[in-house]
């Protein structure tokens, strides 16, 4: 029984490494920003935060608001502060802390109008026209990237409105559904399409263990079908955690889910018991914490920054968010994140059989070994019948003589 419990054990140990080493710690790690204007004020402003952030942020200028807003929708950066009036921030590149720093302020959640980050949207933004620069600060951000990033962003803006003697106007130039305010409701669709692609596969590789591997994977691609169709329901007329773009999400739940279908049906053959934390390991630990649903890359150490670069879950979350909220932009690269880890399935699922079918050949060639080994057995020990007398001419010519004899 105790040998039973390793498998728990090591699912809290991996749980507890995944999610504290991917979400405890939070900071941006060279999340880039930008400041609006061309002239000499907004280039200091900028290198002076980029110097005093220390990596944290990588500053660049733009010259126009509606570069800005474009490389917004782009996710190129993950805010931009448009200064007041010159953008020379009164002379000073910090943060109205008397030292020049910029500060994280405990009270960034509030725009200029009273209104959450995500509930932000563009308005008449008061800036002159032709020269980026605004009548009072403004922030833009795009919250459907990433609502904590553009969180993290205002708190470390507005200490720089408060040095201008004004509050921070934020603008949302990519806001999310009504339904999702924080746009993290993609984040937990990829949670329950995952939880019902990994748990069937323990059914189909346990119960169906006994079907031909053939079999199985058309169980697997049957399943994440319907799977891909409760995620959709979910995420439209359920929740309407988008509101369009459905059909284009499916695409890209199927994908997601028969990729883990498959993979985990091959990985089977070969793990047994061991399956379902293996795929907790990949479909769980490592992709959950990798997919930028609740932190980007910017936000996380570099391991995990790392895998959201390839992970499919990554490749699903950041396909839903240019897909619905983008217009599509980068949706082919993470098209195709999907689509190879769709391919590794159908890839395991081949090796799976090749291992099957050489077991059952091994399994054959044991058998018939086995059973020529006991006819051999039974050979040696079941005595032979004694054999009867060969008569030859000798023995006809003495019989006929006894017979004459007797005749006698």
């Amino acid at each position: 029984m105790l040998t039973h419990l390793v498998t728990p054990l090591l699912m809290c140990i991996g749980m507890g490494l995944a999610y504290l080493g991917a979400f405890a710690h939070p900071a941006p790690h060279h999340m880039p920003v930008a400041v609006v204007g061309s002239s000499r004020s907004a280039q200091l402003l900028a290198q002076s935060i980029n110097d005093k952030a220390g990596g944290d942020l990588e500053v660049r200028t733009v010259a126009h608001r509606s570069t800005a807003v474009d490389q917004l929708k782009h996710q190129d950066i993950f805010g931009a502060y448009v200064p007041k009036g010159d953008g020379s921030g009164k002379g000073r590149g910090g943060a109205g802390d008397g030292n020049g720093q910029a500060r994280v302020s405990g009270n960034a959640g509030a725009t200029g109008d009273g209104r959450s980050p995500g509930e932000a949207r563009s308005a008449g933004d008061g800036r002159s026209p032709g020269d980026g620069t605004a009548a009072t600060p403004e922030l833009l951000v795009a919250t459907a990237a990433s609502d904590t990033s553009a969180s993290v962003v205002q708190k470390i803006f507005t200490p720089l409105a408060a040095q201008q003697g004004a509050p921070l106007k934020v603008t949302d130039v990519a806001p999310t559904a009504d339904d999702d305010p924080t746009g993290q409701g993609i984040f937990f669709l990829l949670v329950a399409i995952s939880i019902g692609s990994y748990a069937s596969v323990a059914v189909i590789g346990g119960a169906g263990a006994v079907l031909p591997i053939r079999l199985r994977a058309a169980l697997a691609v049957g399943t994440s079908f319907v799977v891909s169709l409760i995620g959709t329901a979910f995420a439209g007329p359920v929740f309407h955690l988008v509101d369009h773009g459905l059909w284009g999400l499916w695409g890209m739940a199927w994908l997601y889910s028969a990729g883990i279908l498959l993979i985990g049906t091959g990985l089977h053959t070969f793990l047994k018991r061991w399956t379902t934390l293996g795929v907790m390991a990949l479909f769980v630990m490592l992709n959950f914490t990798s997919s930028g649903g609740i932190f980007r890359p910017e936000m996380q150490n570099g391991f995990f920054a790392a895998l959201h670069s390839f992970w499919n879950g990554a490749g699903f979350v950041e396909g839903v968010r240019s897909h619905v909220y983008f217009d599509g932009y980068g949706l082919s690269g993470h098209l195709w994140t999907l689509a190879l880890w769709l391919v590794v399935g159908v890839l395991m699922v081949g090796v799976a059989a090749l291992a099957e079918r050489r077991r059952r050949s091994a399994e054959a060639e044991a058998a018939a070994n086995a059973a020529a080994v006991a006819a051999a057995a039974v050979a040696a020990t079941v005595p032979e019948p004694a054999p009867k007398p060969v008569r030859g001419p000798v023995d006809d010519g003495v019989e006929e003589e006894l017979e004459e004899a007797v005749g006698v």
